[in-house]
């Protein structure tokens, strides 16, 4: 199990047993993390659910295609948010996305910013990658922020790039460079 701290929260791997508290969270927010998601199977918001993705965490870790850490607090080890490096590109490019979900009661906090730089710096430190890009819908200001403060730069629009809930939505790419490789 891979756990990194930071000052407020830690991000670590999913364990078999988090499959209910997962199911909770999403649960919890299912209005809010839909405005911003792409279409969910059937099985998403059930508990076997949860475990199979729990599952296909770990896979795509071992294949190194992506990397899924839960967000918690520190005080109370409550389960608030998920963050993930996806897409890992080798080779030439040395890159991931990045995409994350906070419960909406945590908004505003700075549990997500703390969350993202600990995601950027194990991707750089430990991953060697060179970049990690985000697709943000223009109108998400709060996540835009959340991206400058952990050092991203905004690079432009991605026209229609993403079919969210029937309907192909603009992003405005940002992204964060390795300097130190």
């Amino acid at each position: 199990m891979t756990r990194i701290n930071g000052n407020s929260i830690y991000i670590r791997t999913f364990k078999a047993d988090d499959a209910e508290e997962l199911l909770d969270l999403q649960l919890t927010n299912r209005d809010f993390f839909e405005k911003f998601s792409t279409n969910r199977d059937s099985d998403f918001y059930t508990l076997e659910g949860q475990k199979k993705r729990i599952q296909e965490y770990a896979k795509g870790w071992e294949l190194d295609q992506q990397y899924m850490f839960g967000i918690f607090t520190m005080d109370n080890d409550a389960l608030i948010g998920t963050i993930n490096l996806f897409e890992v590109l080798r080779g030439s490019l040395q890159g991931a996305f990045i995409g994350y979900f906070l419960d909406k009661e945590q908004n505003g906090k700075g549990f997500m910013t703390e969350a993202v730089k600990l995601v950027v710096t194990y991707a750089f430190n430990q991953l060697q990658l060179h970049r990690v890009e985000a697709g943000v819908m223009p109108h998400n200001i709060g996540s835009i922020r959340v991206l400058e403060k952990a050092g991203f730069h905004r690079e432009g629009i991605a026209v229609k790039n993403v079919k969210i809930n029937g309907k192909w939505e603009d992003h405005q790419v940002l992204a964060i460079i390795n300097l130190n490789d």
